[in-house]
């Protein structure tokens, strides 16, 4: 089902096609004071989505979680004074009714409600025979096929305005990004549902504001369809993820210096250099074979030998040195050290067969 999908645009009246979606506004609404501060700021500069996060699941307990359904009347507000879009994230049934009860324009899935298939089915049940547009953030942990089934029980349940938005997974060594983007596995959701709008959030991907702009261009370079930020009137006082939230003045600045690819350019002169790539992928499969056969040859002298498998020793050798000789080669060493770590779980499933036998 997922390349036939048959979906309709999420994109609203008054929403220019040519031009990446953009959808900006606080993590959550605080007041309705910062609110509409935030909103016509947001408006100047061209916004025509106004987030606002009303529900906010936290990881622990005692954290600021929302003011809850108080806060849409202030969004109605936003819609009716500026002549702006809402947007507002929901986890559950009571949340969509909510939502829905208040004029809220499109609705998303955050997370860790992607990653709960019952949440995504009772939420799936409750917008059947609905026509909203409905946003479903990847999972926290980097589970394509999770995230393709959240997106598979709302299209069963008859919504056809879908979309996702890529907001980077989970990782135990976070490193520079609080949530790293593994850019392959949202490439991968675009070419199993190529016509499913594809969004990016550098809020959450990048943690920190300065990583705002850097992500945004890269994700435009990858052809994604358009940004979801968070945009504060005073992001320093922000109730919730202040580090990571711009002000109105720096998403148009942002937005104004964004390198937009033309997608509809031809690719006739890329032919020699892509036949180039085809033929180097092919050496490339004909010596991991060689590689392969070798390795069964050292399986069947470990069996008659009865020697174990693993070798720990010769593995981390094997390590060391190919990721030194990469980096000196121009790649960089978790590349390389993902591609050995793969090329040696082949070796070994091919030596345990020999073992088997």
């Amino acid at each position: 089902m997922n390349k036939i999908m048959e979906l309709e645009s999420i994109l609203l009246p008054g929403i220019d096609p040519q031009r990446p979606l953009v959808i900006a506004g606080p993590c959550s609404a605080e007041s309705e004071e910062q609110v509409m501060d935030t909103a016509r700021q947001l408006k100047a500069q061209g916004v025509k989505i106004f987030r606002g996060g009303i529900w906010k699941p936290r990881t622990k307990p005692g954290g600021f979680e929302g003011v809850g359904e108080v806060g849409l009347p202030w969004l109605k507000r936003v819609q009716s004074e500026l002549g702006i879009y809402t947007a507002v994230e929901v986890a559950n049934a009571k949340h969509v009714v909510a939502a829905l009860e208040g004029g809220v324009d499109i609705l998303w899935l955050g997370a860790r409600t992607t990653a709960n298939p019952f949440s995504v089915q009772e939420i799936a049940d409750v917008l059947k025979g609905i026509d909203i547009p409905v946003l479903v953030k990847n999972p926290v942990n980097p589970d394509l096929d999770l995230w393709i089934g959240a997106i598979e029980r709302l299209y069963n349940a008859g919504i056809r305005k879908l979309g996702a938005i890529h907001r980077g997974f989970s990782a135990y060594d976070k490193k520079i990004y609080r949530n790293l983007p593994q850019w392959h596995i949202p490439i991968e959701l675009q070419r199993q549902m190529p016509n499913l709008p594809l969004l990016c959030d550098p809020s959450h991907i990048g943690g920190k504001r300065e990583l705002i702009a850097p992500i945004c261009q890269q994700a435009m370079d990858l052809n994604f369809d358009g940004l979801i930020i968070e945009s504060h009137c005073n992001p320093d006082k922000a109730w919730s993820d202040a580090a990571q939230q711009v002000t109105p003045d720096t998403l148009g600045l942002i937005l104004d210096t964004l390198v937009i690819r033309d997608a509809k350019q031809t690719t006739e002169n890329l032919s020699a250099l892509r036949r180039q790539i085809d033929e180097l992928d092919n050496n490339l499969l004909e010596l991991l074979a060689r590689r392969m056969r070798v390795s069964i040859e050292i399986g069947t002298y470990k069996k008659e030998h009865n020697m174990p498998i693993l070798q720990t020793a010769r593995y981390d050798e094997i390590l060391q040195n190919r990721i030194s000789q990469a980096v000196q080669m121009g790649m960089s060493d978790e590349f390389m050290k993902t591609v050995l770590v793969a090329i040696h779980e082949e070796s070994v499933r091919h030596q345990m067969e020999v073992m088997k036998k």
